[in-house]
């Protein structure tokens, strides 16, 4: 299963979420909703969740081992990193 395509729609530069992400595998899924997040120490992704009665998020959609979990985060990261130096391009 390969990324085919990653959309960015940033967030408001105050806020801890910095983005929001839909991600496209094999050109015929897509997985909506997944955030970038500001961490105390660098940024991080996290999976669409839903929250459950007893206060709990559970996510919806994630990967099932942590090689893919690493090569989802790093493939957005390295997008949402790109995206911004095209913007701050732009705006010099």
């Amino acid at each position: 299963m390969e990324i085919t395509d990653i959309r960015i729609r940033q967030m408001t530069s105050d806020a801890k979420m910095r983005a929001v992400v839909s991600v496209t595998f094999d050109n015929c899924f897509v997985v909506h909703d997944i955030k970038i997040i500001e961490g105390e120490e660098k940024l991080f992704i996290a999976m669409p969740s839903r929250k459950t009665p007893d206060n709990e998020f559970k996510d919806i959609a994630h990967p099932i081992n942590p090689e893919m979990r690493e090569k989802l985060s790093k493939m957005i990261l390295e997008k949402y990193h790109s995206t911004m130096v095209q913007q701050e391009a732009q705006v010099l």
